[in-house]
């Protein structure tokens, strides 16, 4: 009798094991550096603004079209396209298309939420757009001081869209962007 319990009990307590589940995916730790700013005033542009010390700007762009430059955060293969109008009878075509080219994002964003920008101390008018989900852009904006200067920046990343992956970086670069648009100054 014993020798017939004896395998019974193994074959139990082998069956009453755990199975192995498979680890979820998991994404790298990013060690994100304190925040430190400087003036940008050597662009040819006719606005100037703080930039962090682990930005830079890249001026490729300006060489083929004035209107457009770009600041480059590199090491987290980001980039904010930044593009500059000069504003005469056409600030309503401007919004608009401001507008446009956030809202082109719609089909894969789950929210875009608007958050105006109104300085008038510094005469300086806009709109910042946060997209979630899995967009191209996270962050877009506008400035303008409705007379004669307009612009507009988007926030890409060199990478397919994964919100969940990028989500601590964007939310770091978003940071700077609002710092940008902060201390933005007409020249």
């Amino acid at each position: 009798m014993r020798r017939l319990l004896f395998p019974f009990f193994i074959l139990i307590l082998i069956a009453c094991q755990d199975t192995p589940i498979p680890k979820p995916t998991g994404y790298f730790r990013i060690d994100l550096p304190e925040k430190e700013y400087s003036t940008t005033d050597s662009i040819p542009f006719p606005f100037q603004f703080e930039l962090p010390q682990y930005a830079s700007i890249n001026l490729e762009r300006t060489q083929q079209d004035s209107r457009f430059l770009n600041v480059d955060f590199s090491e987290y293969g980001a980039r904010v396209h930044m593009s500059y109008l000069k504003v005469d009878t056409n600030l309503p075509k401007l919004l608009d298309d401001a507008r446009a080219l956030v809202y082109k994002h719609l089909e894969k964003a789950q929210d875009i939420s608007e958050t105006s920008i109104f300085k008038e101390d510094k005469r300086i008018y806009g709109v910042f757009y946060t997209l979630d989900g899995n967009t191209a852009s996270g962050s877009q904006f506008y400035l303008t001081d409705s007379t004669n200067h307009f612009v507009r920046g988007a926030l890409y990343f060199n990478v397919v869209p994964n919100f969940d992956s990028i989500a601590p970086v964007q939310s770091f670069i978003e940071q700077d962007i609002q710092h940008l648009i902060e201390t933005i100054n007409w020249k």
